[in-house]
């Protein structure tokens, strides 16, 4: 007897290239639904203010990939563009917005995703500054709460996470050096401005020590 053929597997889709009628049907109680989240600020003078937005849409629409090849039915969610990045805002062209804003965006967007009857959402996020991340789980509560939704918030700064990403990062220097320069090179490497890169100089800074001794601290 020949054994029944495999049932197809879904594909991960855009949540921004569905019609109305077709996210009707796609927002069911079994898609999992992700959303990047990234920032607008500066990343030395070799990758775009968007770079983190990048990452977090690349790392979102692979980790879909990933589900649906299990499986699972994924969408992913058009990205949250502007964040709270103050430690940067010194730098020409990073637009931070405040905390609060976030959280309030953020939770708008989960919650608006959720009424439609999706049960599993997740927020894959590439800017680490505390503030930021804080309101981002600030939000992921606040839906949970009042939906009943589970959303996955995993943070890289985290042991469990940060142990499976490079000895740079692990180290605290997490911004515009080789780890964010390598993701972006695998994602939009046309952006990346090569000719620059022989000549930078190693920047050795413990970001996250650096932002507690900071006096930005205090605002963000």
């Amino acid at each position: 007897m020949e054994p029944e053929p495999h049932s197809p597997r879904p594909a991960p889709r855009l949540l921004r290239d569905l019609t109305w009628a077709e996210a009707k049907n796609a927002l069911h109680p079994d898609v999992i639904v992700l959303l990047p989240v990234g920032a607008i600020e500066a990343h030395g003078p070799h990758l775009p203010l968007d770079t983190d937005v990048v990452i977090a849409s690349t790392a979102a629409w692979r980790g879909a990939c990933l589900l649906a090849g299990s499986g699972a039915d994924v969408l992913v969610a058009p990205p949250i563009v502007y964040g709270t990045s103050y430690v940067g805002a010194c730098f020409p062209g990073t637009t931070p917005v405040p905390a609060e804003a976030l959280t309030v965006t953020v939770t708008s967007v989960l919650d608006g995703l959720a009424r439609w009857g999706p049960r599993r959402l997740g927020i894959v996020n590439a800017h680490l500054e505390p503030a930021h991340v804080s309101a981002l789980s600030r939000a992921v509560d606040a839906v949970q709460e009042s939906s009943g939704a589970r959303i996955a918030f995993p943070d890289k700064r985290h042991e469990r996470w940060a142990a499976l990403l490079p000895e740079e990062f692990q180290q605290g220097m997490r911004h515009a050096g080789a780890y964010e320069t390598s993701l972006m090179l695998a994602a939009e490497p046309h952006r990346v401005r090569h000719d620059l890169l022989p000549s930078l100089p190693p920047v050795l800074v413990d970001l996250p020590a650096g932002t507690r001794a900071n006096s930005w601290s205090s605002v963000v």
